[in-house]
């Protein structure tokens, strides 16, 4: 039998008024900002009539090193938060906003799939509650005061080739990546090279997701380097007297959106950093309200164990205070066998045949990634789950080859169907992750506020990555120097890479050795709270496909949306 598409086994499902979804979470109608019929705001006023504690058990979804074609992460979440609730838990889901670029691109939306999704997935996928809209208004707002700081006198002696401050978009449009603006005139702008980054790569989307109150966040954006003197002094939003309109336009963008999954199981929907060169992870503040309100809450990290989770743990939760209990490590059967060297995995291509024949050898051959990602877990104290997201492609010799492999490295390991059953597919997940949850909480940053930048990169490349050493070129190595000497040593680091190898090549799959990490710039992320080297050629701006999704959206005779996926 064909299973029905996501988008109409969205439509199919028979949604329950918002009112009953928060009061699951003894979270009252009062308290809700409806946004239509499926979709309302959660304002943080909720947090002074719940619990003045978190009550909830904490779980973080993970993943080895994905394909390019992901590997099931947010079906996972949305799985597992709908099987807890099978088992009579009070379970809440937090995950990211998805960015429309990629929704027209080659991803599609990020709502989950099958009976595991987000729902109506329209509306995650498309505008939501205009929170991307905010985010991307405030931070071209602060780019035009830049200019018109530069047309108007310059006051501040920033200097122009030092403006570090784009624009940004949310769609995927290569074109747009460098840019010459204030042609024209002179009434037009003073010229000089800059470009565009999409929305999901703004410091602001950043900033929202870190923030912990209005008022953090009005803090935040004031510290918001946009620039450098030419003597080399920061130049901030605060002192360019923008920070508080940037507030006034994100004042309603800071509240959480509540929606529910097909099974109706509460989710906070809220902010959507970039998982290369942000932390990936969706707000703190959604998490404040989820684990005083549930029995436990499931959110998810982005791309792999070394990057999403490691940020996750060494950036989020050193800023929210909340200490996780448990890690679920999403694996596939066509992940690993991918990082067997064996096979090559294209976006928006079909899969090879042969990776889809049973080979438990080659599934075993690519497991030295579920080997380091489960140690990058528990070198932050934190029990690790590994979940076989099964496919109808997969054969039960190589679901057991996996199970054997991660029992033998010390984790529980459920095969979980959540994508074709939804939450009763998830159960041996489910009851994994409580009994991984009921262990004592030992979770440990990997690095102290206090040790310098340079070691704190050197720790993750070494610890977590498993490079043999870290290089830095000349003006990387300024750079720190310089931050330290701002007062910026004190931030967790945020090192962007490729996310589809543990190195900074994405060619090197499985679990390189003997590598070297090369830091090629440092740059500042002052507002949101962290310094982040990059290694590699990160794509800030992603382009569309050959035949991107937007091809196929469209509406019908009545009305409908069609073609999203």
């Amino acid at each position: 039998m064909t299973m029905p598409s996501d988008l109409d086994i969205s439509r199919s499902t028979t949604l329950k008024p918002l009112e009953e979804i928060a009061g699951e979470l003894g979270i009252g109608a009062h308290l809700l900002e409806p946004y239509g019929r499926h979709v309302a705001k959660i304002p943080l006023e909720a947090l002074s009539e719940l619990p003045a504690e978190p009550r909830a058990k904490y779980v973080v979804v993970t993943a080895i090193t994905p394909t390019p074609l992901g590997e099931g992460k947010t079906t996972t979440t949305v799985g597992l938060g709908q099987a807890l609730r099978h088992l009579g838990q009070r379970s809440a889901i937090a995950i990211r906003q998805p960015s429309m670029g990629p929704t027209f691109g080659i991803k599609g939306g990020a709502a989950g799939g099958g009976y595991s999704q987000v729902v109506p997935m329209e509306s995650l996928n498309l505008h939501l509650t205009g929170d991307m809209h905010a985010v991307t208004a405030a931070h071209n707002l602060l780019a035009a005061v830049v200019d018109n700081h530069l047309h108007k006198g310059n006051k501040l002696g920033i200097d122009p080739h030092r403006v570090t401050w784009r624009r940004v978009l949310d769609v995927n449009d290569r074109d747009l990546r460098n840019v010459i603006t204030g042609l024209g005139t002179r009434a037009d702008g003073q010229p000089r090279q800059s470009g565009f980054d999409i929305t999901a790569a703004s410091e602001v989307m950043a900033v929202l997701a870190l923030s912990t109150s209005l008022h953090d966040m009005r803090a935040r954006l004031g510290r918001i380097v946009v620039g450098y003197t030419r003597s080399g002094s920061p130049v901030t939003a605060e002192e360019l007297g923008v920070a508080g309109a940037m507030t006034v336009i994100m004042r309603e963008a800071i509240k959480p959106n509540l929606m529910q999954t097909t099974e109706n199981t509460p989710v906070l929907v809220h902010a959507g950093p970039f998982g290369n060169i942000a932390h990936g992870n969706s707000s703190i503040v959604a998490d404040q309200i989820a684990t005083r309100a549930a029995d436990i809450v499931v959110t998810e990290a982005g791309f792999g164990a070394d990057m999403g989770a490691e940020r996750f743990f060494n950036i989020k939760c050193r800023n929210s205070g909340l200490a996780p209990d448990a890690a679920v490590l999403v694996a596939t059967v066509r992940a690993l066998k991918a990082h067997s060297g064996r096979y090559k995995v294209v976006a928006g291509k079909p899969l090879p045949e042969r990776l889809l024949a049973e080979n438990p050898e080659d599934v075993l051959a690519g497991a030295a990634n579920l080997r380091k990602q489960i140690e990058n877990i528990r070198l932050h104290g934190v029990s690790p789950v590994v979940a076989i997201n099964a496919f109808p492609t997969d054969h039960p010799s190589e679901h057991e080859a996996i199970r054997e492999f991660a029992e033998a490295e010390g984790a529980r390991v459920a095969v979980s169907n959540h994508f074709g059953e939804g939450g009763k597919g998830a159960l041996d997940l489910a009851e994994a992750v409580l009994e991984a949850a009921k262990e004592p909480r030992l979770f440990r940053p990997l690095y102290p506020d206090e040790m310098d930048l340079r070691t704190k990169i050197e720790t993750v490349a070494t610890q977590v990555y498993g490079a043999a050493g870290v290089s830095f070129q000349p003006a990387a190595a300024r750079a720190l120097a310089d931050y330290e000497a701002c007062g910026f040593g004190r931030l967790p680091v945020c090192i962007a890479k490729t996310h589809l190898s543990l190195s900074s090549d994405p060619a090197l799959v499985g679990a390189p050795t003997g590598w070297t990490l090369p830091v090629r710039e440092v740059r500042a992320s002052a507002g949101a709270g962290f310094v982040y080297p990059i290694c590699g050629d990160m794509r800030t701006m992603p382009g569309l496909g050959s035949s991107p999704a937007a091809e196929h959206i469209d509406i019908d005779a009545h009305g409908q949306v069609v073609g999203l996926s």
